[in-house]
């Protein structure tokens, strides 16, 4: 019998040691012979061709990997394709789906709740001004009203505090939530896919998205990209919010519309911004909402990297999910669990380790 093959489309081991054990089970692990990509060829998109007889592919989410129809259907058997990520948007999941191959995501815990950290930070500092206080002390300047932050929570004057606005409350939405909890502030949440015990359990009041826009002070989203996601931030929704409003995304790019939220803040239609993504990564220099000054606090798509964190944690779920998929059993943290049917009936049962 021939051997599995585990196809990996871009390295996270650098040590290869997850790599060496799977060997031992007799598992084929191709790496590529490349290096990662560098900050010059990053906006290149390459579309990842896997082998003919490859039973698995292993990767991140990564826009310059596209793992397109034609990448699947260049290897008949594959089972699965697992990404070490939280996100998995470089594949073509309407395509995995309608061939009968899964695709799961490793949301571990460092990853998730250090975007949901990362954000309360960065809300935090455009809130209390923190970025132009500092630099203000440094350029030789004291006291200035200009640099009076924003009050957070309700006070017994009548002051109600800010209404946060969570778009997608799942881990991150939830996590987020629950770091505001001290405040006792309003937040509203927008999510139709969890169930309404969620928004309970996160102090949560759930509402629809236009509700949610036109009441919240800080608006972030924390969904998936899809197709329904894509641009979910436009024109008409930017319109819809509070001249004093910040808007947040540490999710994906393309859920925003970058030329809309240029506008909405070059016009003053709404109060700021926080990037940790953006559509093109790393965006071209002159990209114009670079140029927005103190409007705009951007992150270099790394919110949530923290000291001790990172990809490592992932290694041991992707691996897992190699030995369970190679086995004919459905492995965990599957997003295309409306192609189970189809999967078991290929592969189901059927050990090739």
């Amino acid at each position: 019998m021939a051997k599995a093959k585990a196809h990996v489309f871009q390295p996270v081991d650098a040590g290869g040691e997850s790599y060496e054990r799977m060997r031992a089970k007799g598992i084929d692990v191709v790496v590529p012979d490349e290096a990662w990509a560098s900050a010059a060829n990053k906006r290149e998109r390459i579309e990842v061709m896997f082998d003919e007889d490859a039973d698995i592919g292993l990767g991140i989410a990564s826009r310059s990997k596209n793992l397109t129809r034609a990448t699947l259907e260049n290897s008949p058997g594959l089972r699965a394709v697992a990404f070490y990520t939280v996100g998995y948007d470089n594949v073509d999941m309407e395509a995995a789906t309608e061939l009968g191959i899964l695709v799961s995501h490793s949301p571990t815990e460092p990853n998730w709740g250090g975007v949901a950290e990362g954000v309360f930070a960065y809300i935090l500092a455009m809130l209390k001004k923190v970025r132009e206080k500092d630099r203000h002390v440094k350029q030789g300047g004291w006291r200035d009203p200009k640099l009076t932050g924003t009050y957070i929570g309700p006070r017994l004057d009548g002051y109600e505090g800010i209404t946060l606005g969570i778009i997608g409350l799942g881990r991150i939405g939830s996590r987020l939530a629950d770091l505001f909890q001290p405040w006792r502030i309003k937040i509203l949440a927008c999510d139709p896919y969890i169930d309404e015990s969620k928004f309970v359990h996160h102090n949560a009041m759930p509402v629809d998205m236009e509700t949610l826009l036109q009441e919240s002070d800080i608006v972030t989203a924390h969904c998936n990209l899809t197709k329904e996601t894509t641009n979910l931030i436009g024109e008409k929704e930017l319109a819809r919010m509070k001249p004093g409003a910040i808007l947040v995304n540490a999710a994906r790019g393309p859920i925003v519309d970058v030329d809309a939220l240029f506008d909405a803040l070059d016009q003053d239609r709404i109060a700021g911004a926080v990037l940790d993504v953006l559509p093109e990564e790393p965006p071209d220099p002159q990209t114009p909402i670079l140029g927005l000054g103190d409007k705009v606090l951007l992150s270099p798509h790394m919110i949530t990297a923290n000291h001790g964190t990172g990809l490592i944690h992932a290694i041991p779920w992707v691996e897992e999910v190699v030995y369970a998929v190679l086995r004919g059993e459905v492995p965990e943290h599957v997003v295309n669990e409306e192609t189970l049917p189809k999967w078991l009936e290929r592969f189901g049962g059927k050990s090739l380790i």
